[in-house]
């Protein structure tokens, strides 16, 4: 039977010559919750989050994905195992329409072979149509069939976001890594980034682990909540529990609780 943790850090610290960015840090993501990673400038959360994302490894501890060490693994060795990221700056290929973009994340397809375009064009063809159809039930899913065949560099910041979305849906996967989803969107489009990732969780199953500062977003989306600080986890619980929490409040959000962003 599968554990109900999906990613776990153990004791994990990340030395950047003489500074020590994160320290000691252990945290849990629950399979199939909305995990939220928040806390000050300087706290420690980006780094924690890149180390967990396979962008560097940590100095020392380790990081268990669905109970395998996957210490130092490459982002395209995570994404082999199920592991996706979004990024705070969406990277699309602007160049080509929203429905190609999708279409292009599925690995190891046959047309990407030389001789199976040569020698097997039937499978190659009954690939590319079952990867097309996947793409068109995700564009349905996130309701963005009306730029479907749009190029993605013409699409609006929320919309290219959706699209990241989108490429995570492609492959089905186990986690995904949300990195200030809330950058560069505007309200209507951030409240349709929202429900669709709360529909993946609630209706797909998918598990998500966000870093975001705003904090709007993450109340709506995320239980729990893990706040670090001087590269530390110093707190855990719901919005509602750390904003009642005045310690948390004067000391991390800066303020009132009525200012907390």
């Amino acid at each position: 039977m599968a554990s109900d943790t999906v990613i776990e850090v153990r004791n994990v610290s990340k030395r950047f010559g003489g500074l020590t960015a994160v320290s000691n840090c252990s945290l849990e993501v629950a399979r199939g919750s909305i995990t939220g990673l928040i806390g000050p400038n300087g706290a420690g959360k980006s780094t924690l989050f890149n180390m967990v994302a396979g962008n560097f490894p940590p100095t020392s501890g380790a990081i268990i994905f669905d109970g395998e060490d996957i210490t130092g693994l490459k982002p395209h060795e995570l994404f082999r195992l199920g592991m996706l990221r979004t990024f705070q700056i969406a990277h699309e290929f602007s160049q080509m329409t929203a429905l190609e973009n999708l279409m292009m994340v599925p690995g190891d397809q046959p047309g990407e072979n030389l001789a199976a375009l040569w020698f097997q064009p039937g499978k190659v063809a009954a690939r590319e149509a079952e990867v097309r159809r996947k793409a068109l039930d995700v564009i349905d899913f996130l309701k963005l069939g009306h730029v479907r065949n749009e190029l993605a560099g013409n699409l609006s910041g929320g919309q290219k976001k959706l699209l990241e979305l989108g490429r995570t849906m492609m492959v089905d996967a186990k986690v995904v890594l949300l990195d200030e989803v809330a950058a560069g969107v505007n309200k209507t489009l951030l409240n349709d980034l929202a429900a669709n990732i709360e529909r993946m969780n609630s209706e797909l199953g998918y598990t998500f682990f966000v870093i975001e500062h705003d904090m709007d977003l993450i109340a709506r989306l995320c239980d729990p909540v893990i706040v670090m600080a001087q590269g530390e986890v110093i707190a855990k619980g719901t919005m509602e529990q750390l904003r009642a929490n005045p310690m948390i409040v004067e000391a991390y959000f800066g303020g009132p609780v009525e200012v907390a962003r």
